[in-house]
């Protein structure tokens, strides 16, 4: 393992390798960008692009951007400690008769070069503790082997719930602990992808991938994990597409909600209350979700992820390293969850994969009340944060608006709502008004003035057709007051929003 020296000299590029090389890297960030902040706007991916000669006489670069913070020198040995690792290494891949020795020598290569730019990385990172890096596939382009790096920020990375790493696909290629990983995957095929064409990265130049696109592939992949681990082939087993479709379909006009445990059968964590004669296909849609009706909080389906096959309960305490029981938890209509050991891996609405999320960050929402209001004092503040927290446990979801101009704004629309005298809102008054349906007005002082309250406002282009009406109209509403206006948005499958005018 080399000494690094301290990120002090960064050594850059004066020419460029190939012609598209500026606008492959921009190209990158902005899908990493688009790609990670829909998972977790903490996150703030940074692309950068390191090339490594083939001439071992020749230096390593840092090619984009010109200060890319790391030290090119760190990487000069590189290549060298690529091939040691090549040569030595036990892939854990079998041995194929349709694949020729030169692709699986090329394979090898790449995953040494790979390998050794990592551990310089992790080097680098301990140094810092502040980011993460993330080494992708190099690509050999005219001498140099060049590989895209995506930075994250490491304290919201380590912060969600992660599956056990090594794990493969029967090809070899590793299967993803968790959704972040699933999409880094994601992020780096299209990278490998781009810079493999006759012309590199012209690709994310003419037609740049959908970042939901790339997230939907990721919750697919992620899904994988737990599908191996219940004995069954990923490359056939479509648990995201399956659970996407049952938790999209209703029962007599209501909604699916209940859980199913996924396990083999004979689990010793899973007791059976009565089984099927002819367990249910989970692909056959509507007999599932017709079978989820039966479901209470402590009763559940069970599968073994190919069927449904009896009603149970989870038993006994299970231990979290086994990684062979999983929970599918149908939230709400099109809303579902992956659970593993009491922990959320992934929540799924409208199809759209995403990280679980803390019912309501505290410093989130001080930064919007400052940001809107201008508020800093601490005992409003906490007084805001108390009202809201106590609004986030609602289970049917609910909408809090606060505005510097609650009791004219309550009297303008006192036609589409109920006034109240104007009270301070404690928890257990928060608990009442928020018991029914509309939203509840109340000022920065954290009085109320009218409840009930249907919003009005125009049209919004930040409007989000997955999203239900409380949601939209909430930011309808916001973007539409011509006074500072801040909403939370208490969803029924657990979400929290706070919304904020879009910022000058």
């Amino acid at each position: 393992m080399p000494i690094l020296p301290m990120p002090s000299v960064v050594v850059s590029s004066a020419t460029q390798l190939w012609p598209h090389q500026v606008r492959y890297r921009q190209g990158a960030q902005t899908l990493a960008q688009e790609l990670f902040d829909g998972l977790d706007d903490d996150l703030k991916p940074y692309v950068l692009l390191l090339g490594l000669p083939t001439d071992d006489t020749l230096p390593a670069r840092c090619l984009e951007p010109e200060d890319c913070n790391l030290p090119a020198e760190a990487f000069s040995d590189a290549m060298a400690r690529g091939r040691v690792i090549q040569h030595t290494t036990s892939w854990p891949y079998p041995e194929r008769d349709d694949v020729t020795p030169e692709t699986v020598r090329r394979k090898h290569q790449g995953l040494g070069i790979r390998a050794a730019v990592q551990e310089t990385l992790d080097l680098l990172d301990e140094h810092s503790g502040q980011y993460q890096h993330f080494a992708g596939w190099p690509v050999e382009i005219n001498g140099y082997f060049v590989v895209t790096v995506l930075r994250l920020q490491r304290k919201p990375l380590r912060a969600f719930p992660s599956l056990r790493p090594a794990r493969y696909y029967t090809d070899g290629k590793p299967l993803a602990p968790s959704l972040v990983l699933a999409a880094m995957y994601r992020f780096s095929e299209e990278g490998v992808k781009a810079l493999s064409e006759p012309e590199p990265g012209a690709s994310f130049i003419v037609r740049p991938r959908e970042s939901e696109e790339l997230l939907r592939s990721a919750g697919k992949t992620f899904l994988d994990t737990p599908a191996q681990a219940l004995g069954l082939d990923p490359a056939t087993t479509k648990l995201f597409a399956t659970c996407n479709t049952i938790s999209s379909l209703r029962y007599e006009g209501a909604e699916g909600v209940g859980k199913m445990l996924l396990a083999r059968r004979g689990h010793p964590n899973v007791e059976e209350i009565f089984a099927l004669t002819c367990p249910t296909e989970l692909t056959d849609y509507r007999a599932v979700r017709k079978l989820l009706e039966m479901t209470t909080p402590d009763v559940h389906l069970l599968s073994d992820g190919e069927n449904v096959y009896a009603l149970g309960r989870q038993v006994g305490h299970y231990d979290a390293v086994r990684e062979d029981l999983f929970v599918i938890n149908f939230v709400t209509h099109y809303a579902w969850e992956l659970q593993h050991a009491s922990h959320v891996l992934m929540r799924s609405h409208y199809g759209l994969p995403g990280l679980p999320r803390t019912r309501l960050s505290r410093p989130e929402f001080r930064r919007s009340l400052k940001r809107t209001f201008g508020l800093t004092d601490g005992a409003k503040i906490e007084r805001l944060w108390d009202v809201v927290l106590e609004a986030s446990r609602q289970k049917h979801g609910t909408l809090l608006v606060i505005t510097t101009e609650a009791l004219a704004e309550a009297d303008r629309l006192k036609l589409q709502c109920t006034l109240i005298e104007p009270v301070p809102l404690t928890p257990l008054i928060t608990r009442l008004v928020t018991s029914i349906d509309g939203a509840v007005l109340l000022d920065p002082e954290g009085y109320c003035y009218s409840i009930g309250v249907i919003l009005d406002g125009r049209a919004s282009g930040r409007g989000d057709g997955t999203r239900g009406a409380r949601y939209n109209s909430a930011l309808r509403y916001v973007e539409s007051s011509a006074y500072p206006c801040l909403a939370v948005v208490v969803s029924e499958d657990g979400m929290v929003d706070v919304i904020t005018p879009v910022q000058e």
